[in-house]
């Protein structure tokens, strides 16, 4: 199932006493950072979900959404207890730049009756079916850039579902689960558990109905229904409207027309193949990626720019911005030689630094995905967390007091040595990357009388990981510690 982001009502608009009476905090999440107000927000496309309300993180101090689902039969809810937590568990682990972010849920348990509340990204810029409406009104075209950037970030989201294991079906794509932000970027509705029974019944909706695949509901589902969904999405976004004349659902000979008004060949053939009406002919998310008409080889500075922010926890703040600062701007940066006529060359001059950051910026935020070359889990950047002074003074004791275990993976590890001028001792840190995209870092010094293997199990048990991944650290950084001893003796160092 999916969920649409909703939007704001607008009937307080310009009444500043109800405007206050609406930011008035109603509710805590049990941990104090999620803050639900009074702003209703229109959830028409998600099923089961009783009330949508704004809701103000106050660790980011943005905008989010509050959904409650209610169970007003308990015996109920409990029969199920296990499947939605496992669901909703399932869900914070889709982590997508063109996915809406699902940050968190709970259970809420009271004598009559019980609630699943979690909370959502929310989309303030309007769903993609109110922007092709208005781009319609302006007398405006669709432009095919744009089309195929909107079709890649689509199809992005769709192949990493899909890819998932087990696969997850969005089973709900229309133009208004798909959401536009001012700069280009791309998102489609959370997916979303069909915990309270009601699931299918936003599909009733008739304006809607054209984008659900024939077979729907027929047997088990599978990628080829978003296919179809997506297909007639594209569509929708190449003609700006497929015209339902007066009808309450667009029919299957409006379809046809819209697609046969295509003057390029390549998006005629492009759509028709995602809604052949035998699922098995459809082409998978991956294939479409691939198409003549979307696919492209991605630029060195593409490649680059991903590269950069897929690394960018081990490099200092500022880097880009210092780095080019430092450059002679009539200096080469990149030339091509021709034997037969003038060579080109590219200066440094020729590259505005506020383009490169706008563009780094674009990459980060999902706009220019590498598609299925991607990393299995994209960026975002993951945010450093630096340690207080209680903490630094924590994993320096020799007796810590008992903590919770870390029970978050570990999917990347980097571990720095440095020698001291004396050559005394040795700073080693060790920085570890969370599945969560958040990430912990941890340091001690290292004299020549301690054994690596010592070292090691010391600096994990400070970093409390869980047993599967503990091993796997111990080993990693006894490894490095061996290896930085060994080129010290071989370069001369006493140590």
């Amino acid at each position: 199932m999916t969920m649409s982001v909703p939007e704001r009502k607008s009937g307080s608009e310009g009444k500043e006493e109800e405007s206050e009476d609406e930011s008035e905090i109603l509710e805590e999440s049990p941990c104090g950072r999620w803050q639900k107000r009074k702003e209703q927000v229109s959830q028409g496309n998600v099923p089961g979900v009783e009330s949508a309300s704004l809701a103000m993180d106050t660790e980011e101090g943005v905008e989010v959404v509050w959904n409650e689902v209610l169970f007003s039969d308990k015996k109920v809810f409990k029969a199920q207890e296990d499947k939605i937590k496992e669901m909703f568990e399932n869900l914070m682990q889709v982590e997508h730049p063109n996915i809406v972010k699902f940050h968190k849920y709970w259970l809420d348990m009271k004598e009559t009756h019980a609630r699943v509340i979690f909370i959502t990204e929310y989309m303030s810029s309007g769903s993609l079916k109110q922007f092709l409406k208005k781009t319609k009104k302006n007398h405006k075209t669709m432009n095919v850039k744009a089309w195929k950037r909107w079709c890649t970030q689509i199809l992005s989201a769709l192949s990493y579902l899909h890819s998932c294991d087990p696969p997850i079906i969005h089973g709900n794509l229309t133009c208004d689960t798909i959401f536009i932000q001012h700069n280009g970027l791309i998102k489609i509705g959370s997916v979303f558990p069909d915990a309270s029974g009601k699931g299918r019944q936003h599909r009733d909706e008739q304006r809607n109905l054209h984008f659900f695949a024939p077979e729907y509901g027929a047997g088990e589902d599978d990628y080829s229904i978003d296919i179809f969904s997506f297909g007639i999405c594209a569509l929708e976004m190449a003609v700006l409207e497929i015209q339902a004349n007066g009808d309450t659902a667009v029919s299957k000979e409006a379809i046809v027309n819209a697609g046969q008004s295509l003057e390029d060949p390549l998006m005629r053939e492009f759509t028709q193949s995602c809604l052949r009406h035998e699922a098995k002919h459809r082409p998978t998310a991956h294939d479409l990626l691939f198409h003549r008409v979307l696919f492209e080889v991605h630029s060195l500075k593409l490649l680059a720019a991903h590269c950069l922010i897929n690394n960018q926890y081990l490099l200092p703040e500022n880097c880009v911005e210092e780095k080019t600062k430092s450059f002679d701007p009539n200096a080469v940066m990149a030339e091509i030689k021709h034997e037969d006529r003038q060579g080109v060359q590219l200066k440094y001059s020729h590259v505005s630094p506020l383009e490169l950051d706008k563009f780094l910026e674009d990459v980060k935020n999902g706009i220019y995905p590498l598609m299925n070359f991607a990393s299995s889990r994209p960026h975002p950047v993951p945010r450093a967390l630096s340690l207080s002074q209680e903490q630094v003074e924590t994993v320096k004791t020799p007796t810590p007091e008992p903590q919770e275990t870390e029970t978050r993976k570990v999917i990347q590890m980097h571990c720095n040595l440095e020698s001291n001028e004396e050559g005394t001792k040795t700073h080693l840190s060790l920085f570890l990357k969370m599945d969560d995209k958040l990430h912990r870092q941890l340091s001690c010094d290292i004299l020549p009388t301690d054994t690596s293997k010592d070292l090691a199990s010391e600096l994990v048990h400070y970093a409390f990981i869980n047993e599967e991944d503990s091993e796997k650290v111990a080993g990693f950084l006894e490894d490095a510690i061996s290896r930085h001893r060994v080129r010290a003796l071989v370069s001369g160092s006493t140590q």
